[in-house]
């Protein structure tokens, strides 16, 4: 190696140092951390005592842990494709340039930008079996036989959660918006020429070339659903019976109760279970980028 090739190679090592130091303190040490007291029975104060992968075993044995697996999941495909999908509908509406689509677009943001701890207070009280005005609604219309306790029945509260979450398509749609509004507008002037609808368009010119940042969302919005916690927990607390429990406030429970080692093998699933996710979108949906196919 020349006299000059070490000397990059020391600038470029002296560079990467302090964000290489960041990044084992802020995320190798505590990942390889949750690993290790995974394998231990810890409440914290007490000396740790080595159980293997015991606690495992044990969380593969728990009905309330499967089904906070099965309910991650659900909340995985409800954010990948119903809010991806309504967000990438509403932007491609936008990107034509309606009337009031700048308003329009202010308005869907708006929600991303409020507490969402008072986002879940307020649909608390739209859903209220007594005085929720869901409820009051269904009534004033006739429809008092399709009243419910929404979040405190077992067949509606997990949707109702879901409702009141993947309607907030703000974020992703501002995503998919900008990468739509870099579409040359040849494109699309071409296709017309030539007879295409505005379906057409959209099918072959837009979704192909925002392919990837479609991808890239869903990839965001599927990660966001496997550690959802915050609606949850605000609204049921993974209640009636678990139903609506997730790993998130099956982990919290567990913390708040001192069993640390058994918290950290719930982490530590949800760290394999994201790792799967993303394997399976970039060899799936995410393995060849039909962008670059239709620019050559």
């Amino acid at each position: 190696m020349s006299v000059k090739s070490r000397k990059n190679s020391l600038w470029i090592l002296l560079f990467l140092a302090p964000v290489l130091l960041l990044f084992f303190i802020y995320f190798v040490y505590p990942l390889g951390f949750v690993f290790v007291t995974s394998t231990v029975e810890w409440n914290g104060v007490s000396t740790p005592k080595f159980v293997g992968i015991q606690h495992y075993l044990s969380n593969l044995q728990n009905k309330t842990f499967l089904l906070s697996v099965k309910n991650n999941f659900i909340w995985l495909f409800a954010n990948g494709f119903l809010q991806i999908g309504m967000a990438a509908t509403v932007a491609l509406i936008l990107a034509r340039k309606p009337k009031f689509w700048r308003t329009l677009r202010t308005v869907y943001f708006l929600p991303n930008v409020i507490s969402q701890v008072a986002i879940a207070m307020m649909w608390s009280a739209l859903y209220n079996a007594e005085y929720g005005a869901l409820n009051q609604l269904l009534t004033a219309i006739g429809l008092e036989n399709l009243t419910h306790n929404w979040l405190g029945e077992f067949n509606t509260a997990l949707p109702a959660i879901i409702v009141q979450q993947v309607f907030y398509i703000g974020y992703f749609m501002i995503i998919i918006l900008a990468s739509v509004m870099t579409i040359p507008d040849s494109l699309y002037e071409a296709a017309e020429i030539d007879g295409a609808g505005v379906w057409q368009q959209e099918f072959h010119i837009t979704l192909p070339m925002i392919k990837d940042i479609l991808v890239t969302a869903m990839t965001l919005a599927m990660a966001y659903g496997l550690r959802h916690f915050e609606a949850t927990f605000l609204l049921t607390n993974g209640g009636p019976a678990n139903r609506t429990s997730v790993l998130g406030i099956l982990l919290y429970k567990k913390l708040s109760a001192l069993k640390y080692g058994e918290a950290s093998s719930i982490s530590a699933t949800l760290v394999i279970l994201g790792l799967i996710m993303i394997i399976v979108i970039r060899s799936t949906i995410g393995r060849k980028s039909s962008a670059s196919d239709l620019t050559q």
